[in-house]
């Protein structure tokens, strides 16, 4: 699908924007699976990263009760190397948008290293109007996976079935993207 999307220039690489959304888990149900030992906890967290029209470029899965910023590696070398234009294909975007949760050294290094621009709100500062001009499409999409009613509340004990689930829902939110190229 992003391949098409990428055929198209419907990709726009100039903002991508990360975000992490928690899914619950019914306290009745039993406990999914943990990650990794330590992550034995209700629920999961999906850390998304979008471009700038909404596009899923990356999904991965933490438990709830790892912080934000603790994703931010695996998440950013989640987004695959799209081709489909001449040229080498396409994997990091120029600016990446994210909000308070990745504002530590580590993470500005980690895109300072790749050659990508942060623009990472600072903690303790109160300045929203600016970041939030290009951080609400991410939050748009996390509305479009909680449309899908699997991925609202975690009812999938193994993680590979969640993975499954929340990947198919990327597929279909791309294709409702190439549907409106046709």
């Amino acid at each position: 699908m992003l391949r098409r999307l990428r055929e198209h220039d419907q990709i726009d690489w100039e903002h991508a924007c990360l975000d992490g959304a928690s899914v619950s888990s019914p306290r009745g149900a039993r406990r999914p699976a943990p990650i990794r030992p330590i992550e034995a906890s209700f629920g999961s967290k999906q850390h998304i990263i979008v471009d700038a029209r909404g596009i899923p470029l990356a999904v991965t899965i933490t438990g709830a009760n790892r912080h934000d910023s603790m994703a931010f590696e695996s998440t950013l070398d989640a987004i695959p190397a799209v081709a489909g234009l001449t040229g080498q294909p396409r994997k990091r975007p120029t600016k990446l948008h994210a909000d308070k949760g990745y504002d530590f050294a580590r993470c500005r290094r980690y895109l300072r290293q790749r050659g990508i621009k942060a623009r990472i709100a600072r903690r303790g500062v109160e300045g929203r109007d600016r970041l939030e001009r290009h951080r609400w499409v991410v939050e748009r999409t996390h509305a479009w996976f909680a449309g899908f009613g699997k991925l609202r509340i975690r009812f999938e004990r193994r993680l590979d079935i969640h993975t499954a689930l929340l990947v198919l829902a990327a597929a279909i939110i791309c294709s409702r993207f190439v549907d409106d190229l046709c």
